[in-house]
């Protein structure tokens, strides 16, 4: 080892970037004599803390200036093995966390840090940070193998394991560690009034956030995991699982690379996580406790009362959260004394949670008691939200406020550490509070369902609202829409509806569970109906069947055929979408059957045409006979929107009759008004029928020239299935005419595209591809 050198080496503070702080390094380690890698890498290991073998190539690694992050540990140990003494040492150390800083300040494209924010009033726990800590930097596992580093806070309900978990984060990433990407996930574990979350729904998020689109998303849950560990291997990164209910929940949510750490909380022992190093928390000490309490209500009414603040950290068992709830109350309350609070706590019965028959209960009685009756309410009244985070429109509309005083509202429950907000404009309640504002909740039954149905009457207007200017040339039921005082979102155009839709994806779901739940509403077939098109255009044929399964039987309750037939339809699609045809047909059937009793069959067929087979003549015939009145009717009335769905439904029976000139004819007529409307998805399907109509006649030069403009159509308006339908069928026309090679590229990006969606589809165009393969070998 050679000697301490003082100064006279390039200087780390002059670094302006990471790479010029790397290239620093590098003329460093020729300053002190160029040692090789190899030699530089056997010096190094012993002066990591804790000691440990290090390659030559993770030497060399540290050297590479386009490297977006160093490992801090490993640059002071290069630094000191190049000979520094500890004070240089320490100028290289905030040299070089200092550049990571401003690169994580510069925000490198795709870096995702989600990490709720570190709270200023921690306090404690020492001991129990210094652990995690440590077991960051153990080695590998059996055999020195290096392995994902997982850390396991486990402790009851309310003992601040998320509060030490983000600290420890926070600490690490404040040094430098890291810094490509941080995740965090509330897994619900605990929660009574909702399911654990489903590890494969986490993934999905992780995988969006991961830039991964909806429709490349595997529905198979291990091959979402399989799809998530490719994507974060070799990053540096640091996931938090918060409320973890058991072993199989996190499991599938754990990397494998030995760059990530992951930081678990849960109220149940993880015993089957081998390689979890644990983190047994208890309650506070009394001293962390009354430190606690010291740091929110402040340094001179504590002083001024010691012995009431120690009995009040009692009366609490020494419980974090207990502890922080009654300090936040004496904050906002300073006219209030120690002793005063006390004998609130006392009269309460909250000194109960330090025994075997401790509940929260009385400590969360203590803080809504003290909300103004306007914030009670809508405390109490989020736990109806139908989602796991909700926005302040939709509050709103739970509580039949207006927007901006649901604001405030929020804010003041956020300073009471009722709700959280952990993005801008989304808020949460924690698990317990949900329950406890349940419970609230229930105790007006009459309030309770009025709520819920402002809350989904929001939902499905809003999502209505998208739905009409995602496709505003879509025929679709009208809706019997309740007065609110919230109003429904607005759009200004279909993307904006898209990324709305998206982002409410999941509450969407849940409110037509929840609908479903509620005898005598129609609330579910209507959130069916509103729904369908955006679940088709997304591809989530699952979601889509389970959503009108829900919404069946409330239409079947209205006695209207028109809506039974509509939700019917809708099912049949998501059924033929899925591959089961035969569970489709009969769905079909009965659809058709009851637009023929009404003597409309028009009305809402869009996409029958894809569950060839299941209709015979006879029905054909008649459904033709109703589709032209349905279309010679609303011509008259010169309603555009019915007019197009009438078109779509002659056409259909016109092609499955075998007469695809003439279908063409009122294709182009539907086309037209597609058109006319500026309506880019259902611009799209138009385009694709006519195309096929082409390619059944033959007319192969056509069907190209109008899957070529599908294909442009389905790409601007962001369409996956639709963009690889066309391409299918630019694939098939070319392999028509005898243009192979020419036709293989398409094809195979309609596969793969195919394969991602899960589509129908997969195995005609896997067929064609191997047909092609063949061909061309023989002709070779």
């Amino acid at each position: 080892m050679p000697a301490p050198q003082r100064g006279g080496g390039p200087d780390p503070a002059k670094a302006a970037d990471l790479a010029e702080f790397i290239s620093l390094l590098g003329e460093l380690r020729i300053w002190a004599g160029q040692p090789s890698y190899r030699v530089l890498a056997r010096r190094v290991g012993p002066l990591l803390r804790p000691p440990r073998t290090v390659s030559s190539s993770t030497v060399v690694d540290a050297f590479k200036v386009a490297r977006r992050r160093l490992d801090l540990d490993l640059v002071v140990g290069i630094v000191r093995a190049l000979g520094l003494d500890e004070d240089e040492v320490d100028r290289w150390r905030n040299a070089c966390i200092r550049v990571h800083a401003q690169a994580k300040s510069g925000g490198p494209t795709g870096v995702l840090r989600q990490l709720p924010t570190d709270l200023a009033t921690f306090t404690g726990r020492d001991k129990e940070l210094d652990a995690l800590l440590a077991a960051v930097a153990r080695p590998g596992g059996a055999g020195g193998a290096p392995t994902v580093v997982i850390s396991a806070i486990e402790g009851m309900a309310g003992v601040g394991k998320t509060q030490l978990a983000l600290h420890a984060a926070h600490r690490l990433v404040r040094d430098g560690r890291y810094q490509d990407l941080q995740l965090y996930v509330n897994l619900r574990g605990f929660d009574p009034e909702s399911p654990p979350v489903d590890p494969a729904a986490v993934l999905e998020t992780f995988l969006r956030h991961l830039e991964v689109s909806a429709q490349q998303i595997p529905d198979d849950p291990d091959e979402r995991a399989a799809m998530f560990r490719d994507r974060i291997n070799g990053s540096s990164a640091l996931i938090i699982l918060d409320n973890a209910a058991n072993e199989q929940q996190v499991r599938p949510l754990i990397p494998s690379s030995s760059s990530c750490l992951v930081l678990i909380t849960s109220r149940r022992s993880l015993i089957e996580l081998d390689d979890a190093v644990v983190t047994q928390l208890d309650v506070f000490a009394p001293g962390e406790a009354v430190a606690l309490l010291t740091r929110i209500v402040g340094e001179e009414r504590v002083a001024a009362e010691p012995e009431a603040a120690a009995a009040i950290v009692e009366t609490c068992g020494h419980l974090p959260l207990a502890v922080a709830l009654a300090a936040g109350r004496l904050r906002s309350r300073p006219s209030w004394s120690l002793a005063h609070l006390l004998g609130r706590l006392r009269k309460h019965g909250v000194d109960a949670v330090s025994t075997s028959e401790r509940s929260l209960q009385d400590v969360f009685d203590l803080s809504y008691e003290g909300l103004a009756p306007r914030t009670q309410r809508l405390f109490r009244l989020l736990a109806l939200h139908p989602g796991q985070d909700f926005t302040p429109p939709a509050a709103a509309a739970l509580a039949g406020l207006g927007e901006a005083e649901t604001e405030l509202l929020l804010e003041q429950l956020q300073d009471e550490h009722l709700v959280q907000q952990r993005t801008p404009g989304r808020y949460a309640l924690h698990d317990l509070l949900r329950a406890y504002a349940a419970g609230r909740a229930r105790q007006d039954p009459d309030e309770e369902r009025a709520a819920t149905e402002r809350v989904l009457g929001w939902y499905l207007a809003s999502v209505d609202a998208a739905t009409r200017r995602i496709t505003p040339a879509r025929y679709a039921l009208p809706l019997r829409l309740a007065p609110m005082t919230a109003a429904p979102a607005e759009f200004d155009g279909s993307a904006e509806a898209m990324a709305w839709c998206d982002q409410e994806y999941a509450n969407l779901l849940a409110a037509a569970e929840r609908a479903a739940g509620m005898p005598g509403s129609d609330l579910a077939w209507q959130l069916a109906t509103s729904m369908s098109m955006y679940l088709f255009l997304r591809c989530h044929w699952q979601e889509s069947l389970r959503v009108n399964e829900l919404g069946l039987e409330a239409a079947a309750a209205t006695h209207h055929l028109a809506v039974e037939a509509w939700v019917r339809g809708n099912l049949a699609m998501s059924l033929a979408a899925l591959g089961e045809p035969e569970l489709a047909a009969p769905q079909l059937t009965r659809a058709l059957e009851m637009r023929r009793e009404l003597g409309e069959v028009g009305g809402g067929t869009e996409g029958l045409g894809d569950l060839s087979g299941p209709v015979d003549a006879h029905e054909l015939e008649a459904g033709l006979d109703g589709s032209l009145r349905a279309l010679e009717a609303a011509v008259r009335a010169g309603d555009r929107k019915r007019e197009g769905a009438a078109l779509n439904g002659v056409a259909i029976c016109l092609w499955e009759l075998k007469r695809p000139l003439e279908a063409l004819d009122y294709l182009r007529r539907k086309l037209a008004l597609h058109r006319e409307a500026g309506d880019q998805f259902g611009l799209g399907p138009a385009l694709h029928n006519i195309a096929e109509f082409h390619e059944t006649v033959q007319l192969y030069d056509e069907a190209l020239e109008v899957f070529r403009e599908a294909l442009e159509v389905a790409r601007a308006s962001g369409d996956p299935h639709a963009e690889a339908g066309a391409l299918f069928g630019i694939a098939r026309c070319l392999s028509a005419t005898g243009q192979y090679e020419a036709a293989r590229p398409d094809l195979e990006s309609a596969l793969a595209a195919f394969k991602r969606l899960n589509a129908p589809e997969v195995q005609q165009a896997r067929e064609l591809l191997s047909r092609i393969a063949e061909l061309v070998d023989h002709a070779q």
